[in-house]
């Protein structure tokens, strides 16, 4: 790895706590009107009902949110982390703050009496996971509530696509983060929610972002092309493209370079944080200074060892497992 001073990044998303379902019946998701593969906001009621109809099956809880996975998955790295969200004062809320505390985390949360986030995440056989998301206190941050302190000593800032069913808070957040000179990523979330704010995002991209993820359904949802046209397209827009297509890999494109990065294995116990893990793992290449293909490829087997497991958490021997493999990159 390289020797010069490593970057640390810094996140804004949803905070929320993850249950992590596994269906038998796919059949659960047609009963909810919930596409597959998708994430479906909920209100706390619609929530409930789901945890009641499918409290026979398995169940795992973790802590939450897109870029929490992202910051969560690089701080178990030994990158310095940071995450910006909104909690409810409750048990929930305190679960979220002792997992990431756990891992050193600097958090900058807004406390408040709503009920802590809740994704319900129904996972079919196939490994493809679908979420039913009741926001709570993560919907209450706003845009008044970001600090420019918040951003001393971090470089690149993670911001979650999610977040655009905000306009004033995403705008302000990556206009800040911008302003004060970090580097601004964003992960596109899921399609459904590209095609509905999609002014909002090719304002958002072409004015303060660097970075771009997202997965082929999100690139045709954003630009309309399929994913090897898709990644010229915003690569044009932004300095580092990234477009996930699934088992085949990835594509990564920067100053008119563009590599594929093949998925490094199939074995898919469940697709949940997929995305989140590619996405730490870039930027801890780039973090440390790796070139494009080998950011692409420390995405890859991140992503790689999160499909094999139920949730979007790591074991700390996997972790250990992991960091052996990264010196071979040295």
């Amino acid at each position: 790895m390289s020797q010069k001073k490593q970057s640390r990044v810094i996140g804004i998303g949803n905070a929320l706590v993850d249950e992590i379902t596994l269906l038998m019946d796919p059949s659960v998701l047609q009963k909810f009107n919930l596409i597959k593969g998708s994430m479906t906001l909920v209100n706390k009621e619609q929530s409930q009902v789901i945890h009641q109809e499918t409290k026979k099956n398995s169940k795992k809880i973790t802590s939450g949110g897109s870029v929490s996975n992202v910051v969560g998955a690089l701080a178990s790295l030994g990158v310095e982390t940071g995450f910006v969200g909104s909690i409810g004062n409750d048990e929930l809320g305190s679960f979220f703050v002792d997992s990431l505390s756990s891992i050193d985390v600097s958090l900058f949360l807004k406390k408040n009496s709503s009920m802590t986030g809740l994704a319900i995440s129904l996972v079919t056989p196939d490994g493809e996971r679908t979420f039913a998301t009741h926001l709570g206190a993560a919907a209450l941050l706003e845009a008044k509530d970001i600090r420019r302190e918040f951003f001393d000593g971090f470089d690149i800032f993670m911001i979650e696509g999610y977040l655009v069913q905000n306009h004033d808070l995403i705008k302000e957040a990556a206009k800040v983060a911008h302003d004060l000179g970090l580097k601004v990523a964003i992960d596109l979330a899921s399609f459904n929610v590209v095609s509905e704010n999609l002014e909002l995002l090719t304002t958002l991209v072409g004015d303060y972002v660097d970075i771009v993820f997202a997965n082929e359904e999100e690139a045709r949802a954003f630009v309309g092309k399929e994913p090897r046209e898709a990644i010229d397209c915003i690569a044009a827009m932004v300095d580092v493209a990234v477009v996930k297509i699934g088992a085949e890999g990835a594509y990564v494109s920067q100053q008119g370079q563009c590599y594929h990065v093949p998925t490094l294995s199939n074995n898919v116990v469940d697709t949940t944080g997929a995305g989140d893990y590619f996405a730490a793992g870039f930027l801890y290449g780039l973090s440390h200074g790796l070139n494009l293909e080998r950011c692409g490829y420390v995405g890859s087997l991140l992503a790689s060892k999160v499909i094999a497991v139920t949730g979007a958490h790591l074991e700390d021997r996997m972790w250990r497992q992991i960091k052996r493999e990264l010196i071979l990159l040295q």
